[in-house]
């Protein structure tokens, strides 16, 4: 089974936009980059524009293959093929990890999603996510808040069992 992108961590974001990728994070990408080669540097697919433009989305080549394929069954011409490649051709573009660890957030991706300092790396599984940090723990308390409503019928996926 392949690696999965889980774990939360912060890191420094410096002037030229350099952020250092969770170490986890690039052991996936390396293995889900199928021309990476040890002593080469992975490639990535960072996807913008969703969750209405607070975060940005890191998917592996592999990963990104995938949600390529599904676009692809879906019929010609049809609204959500048509959604779902304009989203995805024209909100994303490839990056890659240097040799330090690190990636380039280019200055328009770093004022879409207001990071300046520090940014929050986010393991979602098949993908990841960097937010500005406040707006990612917003995002959280929503989460927990939709996770412990009492009419949710996945509530108790959420909530922790109280012994007793």
């Amino acid at each position: 089974m392949a690696r999965r992108f889980r774990g939360k961590s912060v890191h420094k974001v410096d002037a030229k936009g350099r952020v250092s990728i969770p170490a986890s994070f690039r052991r996936v990408l390396e293995e889900g980059d199928p021309d990476w080669r040890s002593g080469e540097n992975p490639q990535l697919v960072i996807v913008h524009g969703s969750k209405d433009g607070q975060c940005l989305e890191g998917y592996s080549i592999k990963s990104m293959d995938q949600v390529d394929d599904l676009i692809e069954d879906l019929p010609h011409f049809s609204p959500e093929r048509e959604y779902f490649e304009t989203i995805l051709g024209t909100n994303s573009d490839y990056a890659s990890v240097d040799e330090n660890g690190r990636m380039v957030l280019s200055a328009a991706l770093r004022k879409m999603i207001s990071v300046t300092k520090d940014a929050v790396f986010v393991g979602k599984g098949n993908r990841f996510q960097i937010w500005e940090p406040s707006a990612y723990e917003n995002e959280l308390e929503q989460i927990k808040e939709w996770g412990a409503a009492q009419d949710n019928p996945h509530a108790k996926l959420y909530r922790p069992k109280v012994e007793g």
